[in-house]
């Protein structure tokens, strides 16, 4: 109650002024008991003031201990006073898909118009993100085949000496090269344990993710001497840019996937990815294609019924 709220201004009502002492007293008394203030803070209650909702004015309340104040609390109170009422308001004019854009990155799957875009916030030595990353390709891609395309989004964290490195290193690749760029991410996603070798050495891990960089880049025949330059340079504006639109997205850890905009935290099994997925084409207008048919179990011992359990077979 006391975090809850912004401030925001305040239209008297005409001919209105405070609350009456009965009503003042009605609304804190409610107040205290459902939302369970303690007896050592105060509560003041401001004058009626105009709202967006018929029939109601609103009432601002703040929370004083210790001579510190909260913010105000933007209540309802009905226009005969007999009714105490508190929502939120949320704008949901703007379609949640294009909350996070997956443009100018290097995608997997189906075209740019797809009707799913799965955005991820990825650290390429995050283990969870490779678990993820490990299931998520074969099994999305299979079964929604065209109509889902797959955009990453670097989002290293500070814990992970070199996943900062392999972002920059990864995006110089994507730059010239989709096909290179997954490649690249698909091994170090793969081999993370191993980079940096017995000692993690980080000097080594940093080596090792230029070399097999620019070793891609070779052989997916981009320009190479741009890609060593790029390598060389180290520039984090792109990826420093990334990490603060996933801060933005409340995004704080990884991975962190953005299925047409809903969030979706964690390796998580991938029946809830599914989910989302179907939810997110059939409002698209689009028909999620069958769940897939699990196989039958096969029998450990045979049953009586069968040959192999009768006498004389």
């Amino acid at each position: 109650m006391l975090a809850a709220v912004g401030c925001h201004a305040q239209t008297p009502v005409a001919g209105s002024s405070t609350l009456s002492p009965d009503l003042m007293r009605r609304v804190e008394v409610l107040i205290r008991s459902r939302s369970s203030v303690p007896p050592d803070y105060q509560i003041e209650i401001g004058p009626r003031t105009k709202s967006d909702v018929a029939g109601f004015d609103a009432i601002a309340v703040s929370f004083t201990n210790g001579g510190k104040s909260s913010k105000p609390v933007t209540f309802l109170l009905s226009s005969d006073g007999k009714t105490l009422a508190q929502f939120s308001k949320f704008d949901i004019s703007q379609n949640p898909k294009d909350l996070v854009s997956g443009a100018g990155r290097p995608a997997r799957g189906g075209a740019e118009n797809a009707p799913v875009q799965i955005v991820v916030f990825d650290d390429l030595e995050c283990p969870f993100c490779a678990k993820m990353h490990a299931q998520m390709f074969p099994a999305v891609l299979e079964r929604y085949k065209d109509q889902v395309r797959i955009v990453y989004k670097d989002f290293p964290l500070d814990q992970h000496p070199w996943a900062m490195r392999a972002a920059i290193d990864s995006s110089c690749l994507g730059a010239q090269s989709t096909p290179g760029y997954w490649n690249l991410v698909d091994y170090i996603h793969a081999h993370a344990g191993e980079l940096g070798g017995d000692d993690k050495s980080l000097a080594k891990a940093n080596e090792a993710l230029d070399t097999l960089t620019r070793e891609e880049g070779k052989r997916q025949k981009v320009d190479e001497a741009a890609l060593s330059a790029c390598v060389t340079k180290q520039d984090a504006t792109a990826v420093k840019s990334s990490i603060k639109l996933g801060e933005a997205l409340g995004v704080d850890s990884t991975p962190a996937l953005f299925i047409n905009g809903e969030k979706l935290d964690g390796a998580v099994p991938m029946e809830y990815v599914y989910r989302m997925i179907d939810g997110a084409l059939t409002a698209e207008g689009q028909t999620p294609p069958p769940a897939p048919v699990a196989a039958p179990a096969t029998p450990t011992t045979p049953s009586a019924n069968s040959p192999a359990a009768k006498p004389g077979n």
